[in-house]
C-alpha cells in the first residue's frame, strides 16, 4: 500500500486500542493541531484525507494548551485513551515543552507529533533551523528529549514502523507513560513508501495489572500486623488503577485511616469513615497529626513529593517505617520503604487478604475520627458566608460551589493558592471529581484541561477554577470551547495579582515584591492603583457567556446559572482579602522554600530565623 509517511501514521494510529479488565478503548481518540509549513502538507494533509471518522481533528489556539487539553482527556479516561498533538517545526514545536513536562511528571499519556527540519537538507540552513556547529543533527525539537518518556526522529519512511510501535508501547505502559515524541521532518512526512498491510491491522495493547511478589507481600503483611498507628497515603496511582473500591475495602477491614495527596484526593469520598483528608503542607490537621505519630506509612500509588512529606519534616515518629505499594520500583523504594511492587488495585486486595484479622486499636480509630470531625467544623466556619451583600473571599467562593455541585461535577485547578485551599477544604464526592494538577502546578492548565476533560466526560459539569494571574497567562482555548460548543464553566477569581506567590513572598521575607497587578508609584515600585483590567470583558470578547458578580448573593445565583448552562460560561468574581473568620485554616505542616541567609531587611532576617527552626526538623528516613 503506497502512502506518505504522514498518511501511514494517521492510518496506523486509528487502529490502536487498549484493553484492561476486559474493556477495550481506542488509544488515540483524536488529534489536536495547529498547522504551519512544518506539518501542513504532511500530517495536515493526511488528517484531511482521513476524515473525522478515521481520525477526529480538534483545532487549538496555543500549542502548550493543546497538550494540556490532551492531558485532561487522558486523565479523565484513566490513561486508557489519549490524544495526539501536531505542530509545525520552530516555535510551534518548542511551545510543546511545558505541556510535555507536565504530562511526563504526572505520568499521563500524550503523543506529540512536531514537524522537524528537513532530513534531506536541501538548503542549509532552512527557515527555523537551529545551527549547532558541533552537531549537525540537532534541531529545536531536541528540547523535548528531557521532558519526553520516549523520543524518536523519523528520518526515513521505513523507520516509522518500529518507531510507531515503540511509541504505542510506552503510551500504554502504566509505569513508563508520559509524553511520547515522534519528531517528523517535514520532507519525510510527505514522502511516499510502500507499506506492508500488517502495519495497519487492528492492534490491542493490554494494560497490565502486575500482582505483588509473594515474598514482598508476606513482608508487607508482617509490617501491617506489627503496626499500632498505621496510616495510608493514597496517591494518583489509586486513581489511575481504578483502585478506589479496593482501598475502601482495605480501610474498612483494617480500620487504617487514609490521607490523600493532591493526585489521590477523592480516592475515598470525603464522608467515608476512614478518610482524613489531604496530607502534607496543604493537608488537614487530622491527617498531619496522624502522620507525625504514625509508626507505619503505607505509601500507595504516590511519588512522595515535598508537599506530601512536608519537605521531609512530617513523619516524626522515631520508629516510623514505610511500605511502598507502587507499580514503579523507583517510587516503591522511596524513604527506604519496604517495596510492594504491583498494581494498586490488586496489591490492596492481596494485602487485605494477607493481613486478614488485623485491625487497629479502637482508641486509635476513635481518635482519628474525632480529629476528622473537628476539621470539618473548621471547614464549615471557613466557608460560612452570612453577609449576602459582601464581596466573597476565595474560600467562600469554594464554599458556595460546594453547596451546588453533585457527584457528577468535576473541578479543575493547577496553580496559585487555590490548590492549597482545595486540598485542605474540598469535600470530594466521587473518585474523579477532584482534578488538581499539582505534579507540575502549571499556570494556564485549567481552561484547556477542562475542555479535554469535558470531551472525555460529555454531559458532566466541568469547572475550571482560575485566578486572574493564571487567566492572563493562557485564556486562548476559550475560543476552542466556544467553537466546539463544550459547555465548560470557568470561574475567574480576581484578586489583582499573583496573590499566592505574594503571600509566600511575604512569608519568606520577599515583602510581596513584584507580585501585585498595580501601576508604578512615584518611587518606581508596583504599589500604585490596581490596573484597570477587565477580565470579564476579555472572556466575553472571546465568545464566552459571562456573568459578573460582586457580592456573595450575586455569586450564588451565578454559579447555579452557570451549572445549568448549555454553552461555555464564565463567572467573574472579585474577591476580598480573607480575614480571621472567613480565611482558610493555616498550613498544618511546613514546606521548604529557602530564605536568604543574610539580608539587610528585617523581614528577611525574621523569615530566616523561622526557616532555620523548621529546617532543623528534617529527617533522612533510612
Amino acid at each position: 500500500m503506497r502512502l506518505t509517511v504522514a498518511q501511514a501514521l494517521v492510518r496506523f494510529l486509528a487502529q490502536q486500542y487498549t484493553e484492561r479488565d476486559g474493556r477495550r478503548r481506542r488509544l488515540i481518540a483524536a488529534t489536536w493541531g495547529i498547522f504551519g509549513h512544518g506539518n501542513v502538507a504532511g500530517i495536515g494533509q493526511a488528517l484531511l484525507e482521513s476524515g473525522p471518522r478515521e481520525m477526529p481533528f480538534l483545532q487549538g489556539r496555543n500549542e502548550q494548551s493543546m497538550v494540556h487539553a490532551a492531558v485532561g482527556y487522558a486523565r479523565q479516561c484513566g490513561r486508557l485513551s489519549a490524544h495526539a498533538v501536531t505542530t509545525s517545526i520552530g516555535p510551534g514545536a518548542t511551545n510543546l515543552v511545558t505541556g510535555a513536562a507536565l504530562a511526563t511528571i504526572n505520568r499521563i499519556p500524550v503523543l506529540l507529533l512536531p514537524g522537524d527540519s528537513f532530513a534531506t537538507r536541501p538548503a542549509d540552513p532552512v527557515l527555523q533551523q537551529l545551527e549547532v556547529p558541533h552537531a549537525g543533527d540537532v534541531t529545536v525539537n531536541d528540547t523535548l528529549r528531557p521532558v519526553s518518556r520516549h523520543f524518536d526522529r523519523i528520518t526515513r519512511p521505513e523507520a516509522l514502523i518500529p518507531a510507531a510501535l515503540q511509541a504505542m508501547r510506552v503510551l500504554t505502559d502504566p509505569v513508563q507513560t508520559g509524553a511520547v515524541t515522534l519528531a517528523l521532518p517535514q520532507d519525510v512526512q510527505a514522502e511516499a513508501h510502500e507499506w506492508p498491510p500488517e502495519f495497519f491491522a487492528e492492534r490491542v495493547w493490554g494494560v497490565r495489572r502486575p500482582r505483588p511478589d509473594r515474598d514482598e507481600l508476606a513482608r508487607a503483611a508482617e509490617a501491617v500486623r506489627g503496626s499500632a498507628r498505621p496510616l495510608i497515603v493514597a496517591g494518583g496511582g489509586i486513581r489511575h488503577s481504578g483502585a478506589g473500591a479496593a482501598l475502601a475495602q482495605f480501610a474498612e477491614a483494617t480500620g487504617i485511616p487514609v490521607a490523600s495527596t493532591q493526585a489521590g484526593k477523592g480516592a475515598l469520598p470525603y464522608d467515608h469513615p476512614a478518610d482524613v483528608g489531604g496530607i502534607g503542607h496543604t493537608g488537614t490537621a487530622a491527617a498531619d497529626e496522624l502522620a507525625r505519630g504514625a509508626d507505619l506509612v503505607i505509601a500507595a500509588g504516590t511519588r512522595l513529593t515535598d508537599f506530601t512529606t512536608a519537605s521531609s519534616t512530617l513523619f516524626q515518629n522515631p520508629a516510623v517505617r514505610f511500605l511502598g505499594l507502587n507499580l514503579d520500583p523507583y517510587d516503591a523504594h522511596k524513604l527506604a520503604a519496604r517495596p510492594l511492587v504491583c498494581d494498586a488495585r490488586v496489591g490492596l486486595e492481596d494485602l487485605r487478604d494477607a493481613a486478614a484479622g488485623y485491625r487497629v486499636d479502637p482508641g486509635y480509630e476513635s481518635a482519628y475520627k474525632e480529629g476528622k470531625r473537628s476539621w470539618e467544623h473548621l471547614v464549615d466556619r471557613a466557608w460560612a458566608a452570612p453577609d449576602e451583600d459582601a464581596a466573597p473571599t476565595q474560600v467562600q467562593v469554594l464554599g458556595l460551589l460546594d453547596r451546588i455541585v453533585g457527584a457528577d461535577d468535576i473541578l479543575i485547578n493547577a496553580a496559585g493558592s487555590l490548590p492549597g485551599d482545595l486540598h485542605k477544604l474540598w469535600r470530594a464526592r466521587a473518585a474523579d471529581q477532584y482534578h488538581v494538577e499539582y505534579g507540575y502546578s502549571c499556570m494556564g492548565y485549567e481552561i484547556p484541561a477542562a475542555i479535554g476533560t469535558a470531551l472525555a466526560a460529555p454531559g458532566r459539569p466541568v469547572w475550571a477554577l482560575v485566578g486572574d494571574g493564571t487567566y492572563l497567562m493562557n485564556p486562548t482555548e476559550l475560543v476552542t470551547a466556544v467553537q466546539e460548543g463544550v459547555p465548560i464553566k470557568v470561574v475567574i477569581l480576581d484578586n489583582h495579582g499573583y496573590a499566592s506567590i505574594g503571600g509566600l513572598s511575604g512569608a519568606v521575607g520577599g515583602e510581596g515584591f513584584g507580585t501585585a497587578y498595580r501601576f508604578r508609584a512615584q518611587d518606581g515600585s508596583y504599589t500604585g492603583a490596581p490596573l484597570p483590567v477587565d477580565l470579564a470583558a476579555n472572556a466575553a470578547s472571546l465568545g464566552m457567556a459571562v456573568i459578573r458578580t460582586r457580592t456573595i448573593g450575586d455569586l450564588r445565583k451565578a454559579l447555579i446559572e452557570a451549572r445549568e448552562a448549555d454553552r461555555p460560561t464564565c463567572v467573574y468574581a472579585q474577591t476580598r482579602t480573607p480575614d480571621t473568620v472567613s480565611g482558610p485554616p493555616p498550613a498544618q505542616a511546613w514546606w521548604d522554600v529557602p530564605v536568604a541567609e543574610t539580608a539587610t531587611r528585617a523581614s528577611a532576617n525574621a523569615a530566616r530565623e523561622e526557616y532555620d527552626r523548621q529546617a532543623a526538623q528534617r529527617r533522612r528516613h533510612l
